[in-house]
């Protein structure tokens, strides 16, 4: 999710598992059927809404700073128009009736705030650690709160940058400092995730916004190790022969990596901030059934806990997090990865838990003529809501993201919200 919607289109698997004696197979046909395109039009976005969903639902949408993506629409632009882009974003999200906003405030181990940690970052300025002269995170928050939105600080933790370049930085850039802590992999430059000295960096880089500012929550996305590149190694041999020698193969020592990191920041955060939650947006697949029995019903290209080393499925069962947003970036009936087997598969992960579980959605993908025929309809959204509503697990829905909420491909979201947000809620409190 953190490359610009790079990570959303990541191939998946087939299902045809069973939805309370409703096979999942069957349940996407009946979907597929009520409610198509050509039964009714878009609903108008004023629509008084058939469905209010269930209480207390999260309602949010990203807004992706990297690249310039979402905010700000371009670099080195004067504060004050950079701080109309970001309330029109905000304004937007109240007009679609949505109660919450992820804001990405390190996409490149940089910040939009004034760290003592990292630079400035360069999607602000032009130029990475330049002084923009305002502090963005303290005015979208407050300008956020102003408008009844619930705000989350999204942090990527191990990207230092999209290229691999290390003279690229910023002369004073904890990478340049450090270069023992960088790893080139396919084209980008990464933290070293097995180091512990990084480890105890970019936890104290990401906390520092979470103890200064009263953000709502903590959230990461789905890059922890990095994404497979094909004939590419992530070159880690030193770090594995120093601090590997207690596990059986170097995979199970990358997951324990990635589980402290999860554990350690998820307690810090609790003994600092125990208003604050934690909440990761992992991709949708943990792992295919037919590589673990406990697998969803899907034949992914990339699963989380084998490719990512991110053992998604424990931290859930740990309540490390507080909240799980899987990417479930894929239409209902979609023979590799379908909609509707992989949301009873989260609901089994969270039940007996803490932990919220949300919905990603691939509002992006809407009206994209690359896209399945489905992404075609606009009211397949809706229809992936309307299906959740039948797992009580499924408390809300995230939208990636925020320039696709504004533009409302096909009058996609208009649709969501006269089917679902009939009136405007507030987002619900995680217990910590």
């Amino acid at each position: 999710m953190g490359d610009s919607g790079a990570a959303h289109g990541r191939r998946g698997g087939l299902s045809r598992r069973g939805l309370g004696g409703v096979t999942a197979a069957g349940l996407s046909a009946v979907l597929l059927a009520s409610g198509s395109a050509a039964a009714r039009p878009a609903p108008a976005r004023e629509g008084a809404g058939r469905r209010a969903g269930p209480p207390e639902q999260f309602r949010g949408m990203w807004i992706a700073t990297v690249v310039n993506r979402d905010w700000p629409s371009a670099p080195g632009l004067s504060a004050r128009r950079h701080q109309a882009e970001l309330r029109a974003l905000l304004d937007a999200a109240v007009e679609f009736r949505l109660n919450a906003v992820i804001l990405q405030v390190r996409p490149t181990a940089d910040a939009f705030w004034p760290s003592p940690y990292e630079p400035w970052s360069q999607y602000l300025t032009g130029t990475q650690g330049r002084d923009p002269g305002w502090d963005p995170l303290d005015f979208a928050v407050r300008e956020a709160h102003r408008r009844g939105l619930a705000l989350h600080a999204w942090f990527n933790p191990y990207r230092v940058a999209n290229h691999a370049d290390p003279e690229r930085l910023a002369p004073d850039h904890p990478a340049r400092r450090n270069p023992g802590w960088t790893v080139p992999y396919g084209g980008r430059l990464y933290y070293n995730p097995g180091l512990p000295q990084v480890r105890a960096f970019v936890q104290e880089a990401m906390l520092d916004a979470a103890l200064r500012y009263p953000v709502d929550g903590v959230h990461w996305d789905d890059y922890f190790y990095p994404y497979p590149v094909a004939g590419q190694v992530f070159d880690d041999d030193a770090a594995y022969a120093a601090y590997g020698g207690d596990f059986p193969d170097r995979a199970a020592w990358r997951r324990n990596n990635i589980d402290l990191l999860v554990r350690e920041t998820s307690d810090r955060l609790r003994a600092a901030r125990p208003g604050t939650a934690f909440g990761i947006s992992p991709f949708g697949v943990w792992r295919n059934a037919a590589t673990d029995p406990s697998g969803s019903d899907t034949r992914a290209g990339v699963q989380t806990y084998d490719d990512l080393y991110a053992d998604t499925r424990s931290w859930v069962r740990q309540e490390w997090i507080d909240y799980v947003v899987p990417q479930l970036y894929w239409n209902i009936g979609f023979a590799a990865a379908d909609y509707a087997t992989l949301v009873p598969w989260w609901s089994r992960t969270v039940r007996g838990t803490r932990v919220h579980l949300y919905v990603g959605e691939a509002l992006y993908k809407v009206g994209d003529p690359a896209q399945p025929e489905a992404w075609q309809d606009p009211g397949e959204l809706s229809r992936h809501l309307t299906l959740d509503h039948a797992y009580p697990e499924v408390r809300g829905n995230v939208f990636f993201s925020a320039k696709e909420v504004v533009a409302d491909p096909l009058g996609a979201m208009s649709w969501v919200v006269a089917d679902h947000y009939g009136r405007r809620t507030v987002a619900p409190e995680v217990r910590r």
